[in-house]
């Protein structure tokens, strides 16, 4: 092996159903025990993009937590997904981020998506992390984040050779998604992986999937239609590290700060 093994799970979700989604997602798990470094599962993958925040919000360490990270183990792999969670009294749709080892970090939604009324029922999260795993450093974000270049530009203090977005995008703005994943590839130089549901919601909402890990040219290495699917993708840290050298546009890059 000589790059990041990397599972897309593009699949439906059962509206509001946590344990039926948790079911589902372990059946399609277990046979890439150790045939894989990174799962990735959709935005709100145990409920879908409900606002029923004080219903369906999960305590901090509840229990997705706790079956992420047992399956993180047993898998030998790190497994993301973002799930609606109640942490000091306040909701957030937070993405969890569960090693094998047992730790786990998490990042908290920072755009949440006005025309869904999400900030009226979540908290927004303040910054954006990257870690380093299995030779990748990798920054995961969340859906309506894509839209924001500012917020996931790559710079100094979050440096990242993947960056990786969970979502619940609706087939009317598909385009934008397909196009949005690419141009943080392209003007990052670096690595994206985007993961969307498939199916419609309670609400009729459609989801066309369109999951696709994308190289830092703005290739296509691998894309879902619109229909359940799993991707296998491996990527290598040595072509980009070239590329980066050949042609640092990123010497070049305005420098900025965000607000709090």
């Amino acid at each position: 092996m000589t790059g990041l093994r990397i599972s897309l799970l593009q699949q439906p979700l059962v509206w509001q159903d946590p344990a039926a989604n948790r079911a589902h997602f372990e059946d399609l798990l277990a046979p890439l025990a150790r045939r894989t470094d990174l799962v990735v599962l959709p935005e709100t993958f145990t409920t879908g993009f409900s606002m029923q925040a004080e219903t369906l919000g999960e305590p901090a360490g509840g229990p997705t937590t706790a079956w992420l990270t047992h399956l993180a183990a047993s898998l030998d792999a790190v497994i993301t997904g973002s799930v609606i969670t109640e942490d000091g009294g306040r909701y957030y749709n937070r993405l969890l981020w569960a090693l094998p080892c047992g730790a786990l970090r998490h990042y908290d939604k920072r755009h949440l998506f006005r025309m869904g009324h999400e900030h009226e029922h979540f908290t927004p999260g303040r910054e954006a992390w990257s870690v380093l795993w299995r030779g990748l450093r990798v920054c995961p974000l969340v859906c309506y984040d894509l839209r924001f270049p500012v917020f996931s530009r790559r710079r100094a203090g979050l440096e990242y050779d993947l960056l990786l977005y969970v979502a619940n995008w609706p087939a009317a703005r598909a385009d934008a998604w397909r196009q949005l994943l690419r141009a943080r590839a392209i003007e990052n130089q670096a690595y994206v992986v985007g993961v969307n549901r498939v199916g419609a919601d309670a609400h009729g909402v459609a989801h066309s999937g369109d999951s696709a890990a994308i190289d830092f040219l703005g290739r296509t290495l691998a894309q879902a239609g619109d229909a359940p699917a799993i991707l296998n993708v491996e990527l290598d840290r040595a072509p980009l590290e070239t590329y980066r050298q050949k042609f640092p546009a990123h010497l070049d890059a305005d420098r900025f700060t965000l607000e709090p």
